[in-house]
Formats: C-alpha cells, sequence, structure tokens
C-alpha cells in the first residue's frame, strides 16, 4: 500500500490527557483525603501490578512545572486532567474548599496557560472521596449527587474564567461496572441495581452541574461543559437479526445510557423497561427526570481505544442475577489485528464510524476524542543507543487512528481535536506501570525521571506542520 500525506485543519485540537490520581500521588494530602482509588489501593495492594499504586504516581504533583515544559516540547494544544475531589474539599458536607490543594491548581492552571498550552478540567476521573464511598455507598446516595453539584459550584468559581472546558465526568460508567455488575474490583459486590443506580445518579449529576454552570453564568466567558464518555463501537457478528439485535442490546447498555441523556437529555425507554422487569431500576422522580431534559451537555468527549464485536446467546444464561450479557455474548473475529500486551483488538475506522453516528444520531453535537491510545509492556526493550524508545507502533497506531477520525471530519461529523492517552506514562488502575501509554517515558528505576520517546517528538513535528503521513485509503474504500 503507498502512503500520503494527511492534513489537519487549524482549529483542531490536538493534545493529550492523564488525571489528577494517574498522576499527583499522595503528596499533600490530608489522612482523611483518600479517593475511591485510593481506598481500593489500600485495600487490596497485592493485586496492583508488581505493587505500584497512586502513592507517588508519576509524582505529578511535585514536578507539574517540568511537565508543562515537556508538553510544550511535545508540542501539545491542550492538556486534561483532573481535579482530585477528595484533596480539593476540606468538609465534603460544607464543600469546604481545601486551601492548599486549591494553591496547587491554581499555579497548575497558570503554569499551563503560561506555557501556551490550554487547560481542560474534569471534575471526577474516579476521585470519588473515600469518606463518600464509606458513609452513604458512593453514587447509590442521592446525597452525593448534591454534594457533588455544591463541589462542581466551588470549581467553578475559582477556574471559569481560565479554563474553556469543564467536564463533569470521565468515563462514568466504569466504577460501578466492575465494582457492582462484573465483581472484579474492589469491594467485589455483584449488585445490578446499585451499579443502575449509580448509573442514574452520575447521569443526573451531569445536568446538575451543567445547570448551575449556565445559570450562574460562569459560561459567560465563552466556556463550555461536557461530559466525557468511552462508549465502545459494536460490531454484530453477522448481519443475521439475532446478531444484531445482541450489538443493539450491548449498545444499549453501554453507550447509549450516557450518550442519550447527555445530548437528547432522555434516558431510553427501553433500557428502563428491561430493568423494571428485572427488578433493577434505578430510583428516581420527576424532578430527576425533568433537571436531566433541561440540561444537556454543550459537548462530548469519546473515549475510543478498540472495538467490540457481539453475537447472540449460544450458552445458557443463569437467571440467579440480572446481567446484560443475558442478550449477548462477545465475538472473537479470526484474522482481527491485535495489541498483544494489551490484549485489545485494533481497528482504527471505528473513529470514523462513531464519528459518523455522532453526525447522523445525535445531532452533530460538537465532539472531540479524549482518549486514544497503545498501551505496551516493557518498552524499555525498544530503546536504541541513545536511550530513546523507538515507539513507532505507537505513531502508526495514532496515524491510523487519526487519519479515520479526519475521515469523518471530512464527511461532515463536528469533530473538533484529538487527545492522546497519555502524556507520560502513568499508573492505570490495577495494572499500574505494566502497560506504557505515554510520549514521555517515566523512568521508576531513575527518579521518575522523565526521557521524551521518539513519539513525543514525533507529535510535535505533527502540531507544527498540521500534517502527517499514513497509509492510503485507496485500498480500504475498495
Amino acid at each position: 500500500m503507498s502512503k500520503r500525506i494527511y492534513n489537519i485543519p487549524g482549529s483542531f485540537m490536538l493534545g493529550a490527557a492523564s488525571s489528577a490520581w494517574q498522576t499527583e500521588g499522595w503528596t499533600g494530602k490530608k489522612p482523611h483525603q483518600d479517593s475511591y482509588m485510593d481506598l481500593w489501593y489500600k485495600k487490596t495492594p497485592e493485586l496492583w501490578h508488581n505493587g505500584y499504586g497512586p502513592t507517588i504516581a508519576t509524582d505529578f504533583y511535585n514536578r507539574y512545572r517540568e511537565d508543562a515544559a515537556l508538553m510544550v516540547e511535545a508540542g501539545l494544544d491542550c492538556y486534561r486532567t483532573s481535579i482530585d475531589w477528595s484533596r480539593f474539599i476540606e468538609d465534603y458536607e460544607n464543600n469546604t474548599v481545601n486551601e492548599e490543594a486549591a494553591a496547587y491548581y491554581d499555579d497548575l492552571i497558570d503554569t499551563l496557560i503560561s506555557s501556551g498550552v490550554k487547560p481542560m478540567i474534569c471534575l471526577e476521573h474516579y476521585e470519588l472521596p473515600a469518606y463518600l464511598f464509606e458513609k452513604y455507598g458512593g453514587w447509590a446516595s442521592r446525597h452525593v449527587v448534591d454534594l457533588y453539584a455544591g463541589y462542581s459550584r466551588e470549581v467553578f468559581k475559582r477556574y471559569s474564567g481560565k479554563v474553556k472546558y469543564f467536564m463533569t465526568f470521565n468515563e462514568p460508567i466504569v466504577v460501578q461496572t466492575r465494582i457492582y455488575l462484573d465483581s472484579v474490583r474492589w469491594p467485589f459486590i455483584q449488585d445490578t441495581k446499585t451499579a443502575m443506580q449509580w448509573n442514574f445518579h452520575k447521569i443526573l449529576a451531569t445536568a446538575a452541574a451543567c445547570k448551575i454552570y449556565r445559570e450562574e453564568g460562569f459560561n459567560s466567558d465563552g466556556g463550555k461543559i461536557g461530559v466525557i464518555l468511552n462508549p465502545e463501537v459494536c460490531y454484530p457478528r453477522s448481519a443475521a437479526p439475532h446478531d444484531v439485535e445482541a450489538a443493539e442490546m450491548f449498545d444499549l447498555f453501554f453507550n447509549r445510557i450516557y450518550l442519550d441523556p447527555s445530548i437528547k437529555g432522555t434516558i431510553p425507554q427501553e433500557l428502563t423497561d428491561i430493568l423494571a422487569e428485572n427488578g433493577c431500576l434505578f430510583d428516581h422522580n420527576d424532578w430527576d427526570i425533568d433537571t436531566i431534559r433541561e440540561n444537556t451537555v454543550d459537548l462530548i468527549g469519546i473515549n475510543l481505544y478498540q472495538p467490540v464485536r457481539v453475537k447472540a446467546r449460544e450458552s445458557g444464561w443463569s437467571e440467579t442475577y440480572f446481567h446484560p450479557k443475558k442478550y449477548y455474548e462477545h465475538h472473537d473475529l479470526q484474522g482481527r489485528k491485535m495489541n498483544p500486551h494489551r490484549g485489545w483488538e485494533i481497528f482504527p475506522k471505528i473513529m470514523y464510524d462513531f464519528g459518523m453516528r455522532m453526525k447522523n444520531e445525535y445531532g452533530n453535537i460538537e465532539w472531540f476524542i479524549a482518549e486514544n491510545g497503545m498501551g505496551v509492556e516493557n518498552e524499555h526493550l525498544n530503546k536504541n543507543e541513545s536511550g530513546v524508545i523507538q515507539d513507532d507502533y505507537r505513531i502508526d497506531f495514532i496515524s491510523e487512528h487519526l487519519k479515520w477520525l479526519l475521515k469523518a471530519v471530512e464527511e461532515g461529523s463536528n469533530c473538533i481535536g484529538y487527545m492522546l492517552w497519555a502524556f507520560t506514562d502513568n499508573v492505570s488502575p490495577q495494572n499500574a506501570f505494566k502497560n506504557r501509554y505515554g510520549l514521555v517515558e517515566i523512568d521508576l528505576e531513575d527518579n521518575r525521571n522523565r526521557r521524551m520517546k521518539k513519539s513525543g517528538r514525533w507529535f510535535r513535528s505533527v502540531t507544527d506542520s498540521r500534517t502527517f503521513t499514513a497509509e492510503n485509503f485507496e485500498f480500504e474504500y475498495k
């Protein structure tokens, strides 16, 4: 196949992302300021790869100025991180701001802006305060929604003049799916109704934050508010009705459950009907439903890594408890291209297919890729004589996904940017530093020192020239 040069629109954002809990470490945190992620690590440190957790992470709390300089060196237009709710607030019941923590975020945001890197702030990236998890059951409680709304107001009051994009959550479906639906993370409880209650309250919390942001004038400078979701582009095994229906059910439970209320203001009726039939419908009232309907987002961030492929169930399903898998099974496509380190399929066309879905099904709302990247184990084995990781595989991965994304833009999808996961290597849930994603290496054996990878230099060349090289579409469109 031949290669060609692709052009990137001048207004198209090119950046990278991380989160507070995966980078900051525990410096400055007070004994009562654990997040859910901190608590999970403390309860089961033996389950985290090589014992690494969020204790030090990348030490970003102490080294953010150094990292901001590296962002400039890598050519980032923007950087998305989160404010750690458990750090930022001193008294969770009264939303009293911890001024020491706020001073850190003040300087971080100012440092990014003065460096020419636009900050994007997420209000919750799994950093639910452990106090709220232990006392109220986390997002199972309606009270926690009100506390989150108050917390969001404090963040808006402090940073709305400086930050253009606020995102209410990152991947709001994940934590409860892992804890209560699949029971694979601490505290390992299988309770489908609780999982669905968490989903509903996070949907409501996004609407509540949007309401505060607009009604109290925090968007007066042209700022926007949205949410970062992680839908998986779902392909049926075949065109047979039973396989298509299986894909539609997966899409309903894991994609539309957040896409529809965030953008359209409605929770799919077919979803609530199924939950009610199976005794798993979330508690709610008319005021909640009205709040969701009247306070949709301005834009959507989308985390896309891999497709999901499903088929109609071919084996029985226990009726001991309800799980969406009652309606589908996963399908392993023969001959698919894989990332052997992460165990994920590589299929860049998901970018185009999702972009067309946003255009055709969701009113062509403004959206962007909030995460996309390639995790690789033992990257240190790929260093050249100068000690620089030669991650050409990451360059190819980004190029192929960006190519398909820009194809969607050319065809009218309202996508405004691409953000790589991640800026530096960082801690991932339970996998810790096993799979590396960064443009910048974090050397755990050398005081967590930073070294730009080949991909970091390449990314700078892309942002400077607004061009990159990838395989031609000619063969792929035949």
